[in-house]
């Protein structure tokens, strides 16, 4: 990894910093790909139970690297932070504009400082908001203010942010990263990481799917939890009266669902 992105594990929790403080962690390519090729080893990686995704002070990302041409630096992100098997939680420590709240918007959770500068305003530039900003947005606050947002490029603050549901917290700007570690931290020591993934994936992917899939595939997925590493452990703690000690595997006991059973299940993939 080059200085443009600092990874940390430790204790479960991966933390990728955006760091080129100087130019107020403006995304370029070479931040794209590190950034991708570090949510990859977070998806793979048994260990890592959740990420953290912020920005070295005074900024999360203040957008594109505009010394590069106009639409040459997207938020095209592989794999998205929506796409990863663990819970990314974004810690907006700081302004967030274009593509900086792009990549927020793709994370699961996010803590967002009081007092910092958001907003979509690429149209205010002669282009349009991309990094899936068109899917996520109206999903999280509503079509009414996404257009309000994304049509007019206007900024907003902290307070509304967490007003429209965009925040889950909007915080002092120096209580964003711990209160996001926090978060992180309960996460990767409470929950049993099979079923946050799956869980995790259905969030995203049921917002295109039908009830009836939908409850079908809670039904499905619950089954194929209790047939797994954690399933039995959560039975042996309840049976023993004590706090579970999760050791199940994401990455080895993903469902591998097709068509070829008595019906067609919906792939996770």
């Amino acid at each position: 990894m080059s200085s443009e992105l600092h990874v940390d594990v430790s204790k479960g929790v991966a933390v990728l910093t955006l760091n080129r403080p100087a130019q107020q962690n403006a995304f370029t390519p070479t931040m794209a790909a590190e950034l991708g090729a570090a949510l990859q080893r977070c998806d793979v990686e048994d260990a890592i139970r959740a990420v953290v995704v912020t920005g070295t002070p005074p900024a999360f990302c203040a957008g594109a690297d505009l010394s590069s041409r106009v639409g040459e630096v997207s938020a095209t992100i592989e794999p998205a932070p929506w796409r990863v098997r663990k819970p990314v939680i974004a810690a907006v420590n700081g302004h967030a504009v274009g593509i900086g709240l792009a990549l927020a918007l793709q994370c699961d959770l996010r803590y967002m400082a009081r007092d910092a500068v958001y907003g979509l305003n690429q149209v205010r530039r002669g282009v349009l908001a991309d990094g899936y900003a068109h899917w996520t947005l109206p999903r999280l606050i509503g079509m009414a203010n996404a257009a309000d947002i994304m049509l007019t490029g206007r900024t907003f603050d902290g307070e509304e942010a967490k007003a429209m549901g965009l925040a889950n917290s909007c915080l002092p700007g120096s209580e964003v990263l711990p209160t996001a570690l926090a978060v992180a931290h309960d996460i990767a020591n409470g929950s049993a990481p099979l079923p946050v993934a799956l869980s995790k994936r259905l969030l995203w992917e049921g917002l295109r799917m039908s009830p009836a899939v939908v409850g079908q595939l809670e039904t499905d997925l619950n089954q194929h939890a209790a047939k797994s590493i954690d399933g039995g452990e959560a039975m042996a703690a309840f049976r023993d009266r004590r706090q579970p000690s999760w050791s199940g595997s994401v990455s080895t006991e993903w469902p591998a669902w097709d068509a070829t059973g008595e019906r067609e299940r919906p792939s996770l993939d």
